[in-house]
Parts: C-alpha cells; sequence; structure tokens
C-alpha cells in the first residue's frame, strides 16, 4: 500500500519571509538594534551615569566617548543581526547610494527606508521605556519644568545644530553632506572585494570603527545623524512623547525648522560619498580588472605602490 504524504502549502508569512518582506524584517530589526545600543549609550551619558549615584563627578569630554563609542559597536551589533538577510543597510542614504550605483533594486528603496525609519521609531520607544525616570530626574534636577524646554534629554534621541552656527541651516547641512559622504565612501571601500576588504566577516565591526572615528572628528556640529532613519523616527517619537516642537519642526533658542537638515544632508552625502569612491578607486579597479591587471604579477606583494605589469609582459612598465 502506497502512502501518501500531505505537503502543506506555505502560508502567507512563510512566503513574506522568503521575498523582500523578509528583508524588510531584518532592516526594521537591526536598525531597531542600532537606535537600542546608540541611543542607549546616549541615555547613560545624558542622565544614567548623573542620576543612578554611579558617577562622582563630572566626566565632560569623557561622555562624548560613551556616545562615540557607544554609536560605532551599534552599527556594529546592527550589520551583525541584519547583513545575511537585507545587506544590512540601516540607513536611507545606504539604500539610496547602492541603487544608484550598485543595482540595489529601485523598487526597494522606499519600503527599505520605512522599515528602516519604524525600526528607528521602535527601538527610541523601548530606550525611552528604561529611561524615562531617569530623564524624569534629570530634568528635576535642573528644575526644568517642561519636557519641551529639555534640550539635553532630547537629545538622547535625535540631533540639533551646535550654538556656533547662529540658526543657521547652511552649516549643518554641509555637515551632514560630508560626513555621511565619508561614511559611505568608506562602507564602499570596505565592501569591495576587488579592493582590500577586512575578511572573515570582520567587516560590521570595522564599519563601526568609521563610525566612531566620525563622531570623534565631525560628531560636534550637528550630533553626526549622518542617517535620515536614525535621527527621524526618534525624533517621531519625541514629539509624540512630549519634546513637542523641539522634535517637530526642530525648533529652541538657536536653530528653527531643523528636522530636515539630518534627512536632506545625508541623503546627498551618501550620493556624493559613493560617486567619490567609484571615481577614484572603483573605476581604477574596473579597469584594471578589464584590462587584466588586476591580480599582480608573480613576486609582487599586494598593496605595492609600483605600477602592475601588462598582460602581454610580466617586466615592461605599462
Amino acid at each position: 500500500m502506497t502512502e501518501t504524504v500531505a505537503h502543506r502549502t506555505p502560508g502567507a508569512l512563510f512566503r513574506m519571509r522568503q521575498s523582500t518582506g523578509g528583508e524588510l524584517l531584518a532592516e526594521f530589526l537591526g536598525t531597531m538594534v542600532l537606535i537600542l545600543l546608540g541611543c542607549g549609550s546616549v541615555a547613560v551619558a545624558v542622565a544614567g551615569l548623573p542620576g543612578s549615584g554611579r558617577q562622582t563627578a563630572d566626566f565632560g569630554p569623557a561622555n562624548w566617548l560613551i556616545i562615540a563609542w557607544g554609536w560605532g559597536l551599534a552599527v556594529t551589533f546592527g550589520v551583525y543581526v541584519a547583513g545575511g538577510v537585507s545587506g544590512a543597510h540601516l540607513n536611507p542614504a545606504v539604500t539610496l547610494a547602492f541603487a544608484i550605483r550598485r543595482g540595489f533594486s529601485w523598487r526597494k528603496v522606499v519600503p527599505y527606508w520605512l522599515a528602516q525609519t519604524v525600526g528607528a521609531f521602535v527601538g527610541a520607544a523601548v530606550v525611552y521605556l528604561a529611561y524615562h525616570q531617569a530623564i524624569a530626574a534629570y530634568d528635576a534636577a535642573q528644575h526644568i519644568a517642561s519636557r519641551q524646554d529639555s534640550l539635553s534629554t532630547y537629545s538622547i534621541f535625535a540631533t540639533f545644530p551646535a550654538k556656533y552656527f547662529n540658526g543657521s541651516n547652511w552649516g549643518p547641512l554641509v555637515d551632514q553632506i560630508i560626513g555621511t559622504a565619508i561614511l559611505i565612501a568608506l562602507i564602499a571601500a570596505l565592501i569591495d572585494q576587488r579592493n582590500q576588504p577586512p575578511m572573515s566577516n570582520f567587516a560590521p565591526f570595522v564599519i563601526g570603527l568609521v563610525v566612531v572615528a566620525i563622531g570623534l572628528t565631525f560628531g560636534t556640529n550637528a550630533g553626526y545623524a549622518i542617517n535620515p532613519a536614525r535621527d527621524f523616527g526618534p525624533r517621531l517619537f519625541t514629539f509624540f512623547a512630549g519634546w513637542g516642537s523641539t522634535a517637530l519642526p526642530g525648533s529652541f533658542d538657536w536653530f528653527s525648522g531643523y528636522f530636515w537638515i539630518p534627512i536632506v544632508g545625508p541623503l546627498i552625502g551618501g550620493v556624493v560619498g559613493i560617486f567619490v569612491y567609484d571615481l577614484f578607486i572603483g573605476q581604477v579597479l574596473t579597469a584594471r580588472e578589464q584590462a587584466g591587471k588586476f591580480l599582480p604579477p608573480p613576486g609582487r606583494e599586494p598593496g605595492s605602490a609600483e605600477e602592475p605589469a601588462t598582460t602581454t609582459s610580466t617586466t615592461e612598465a605599462d
């Protein structure tokens, strides 16, 4: 007697996970992890340590090190979480740059952006859930009656420009373009298999170090959002959580209507960064690859400054 085996038809959720929906879940969770650890590190520096009794003196600039390393590790683990499924963009600027220069499907761009932003919103909500008592204690200690007037606790979640810009949006916009261009150009270098990429699945850690470096060198101008979802998702949460106009439209004593800067600046910077990398490095690698000069000839160390030999001769310079 032949045994009949019934095969279950995959459900809608299973099919969704096999398709772009699975990638969106990964982008959501990866970005959520990014915000949990990144905003969590700012919460520690701003409100957690001062109010917990674990900090007996003002850390001063050392608090910036907590924030810079916190965000760097946040990126590292966010990429490890989502990288195998979605490529771990975790940043609309990365998604846009890859669509323009790396063949990423344009039909996925807006869905990726939405998943990243929602993940950032939820991540901010969880950080607030964990630290709302510390935030309240900080405001009370500083005699801040209205949360809308508490720029320091708002900064746990989203960014604002430095006082020395005197309300001008031009300086912060340029800052975001430069910072994001650096980020995208270095990501492009680190994942380019024709260049000198980190091996043994080490790339996420090195990408995290890139974010640490940006925080330590370009962080104070505008808080180095360098990621529209990272800023807008938490900014939207803080609007609903009581920070009001400080979040949206982004207005305080020395800035007004700022919310669009960490969105537009990184998107422009991402495009600039990917074009800069391709112009100076990517297209050089492509030209050498097409000419049969990609691999160094025998006896020459990779990375040598000496010009590789032509394919017709191993001794004659090009």
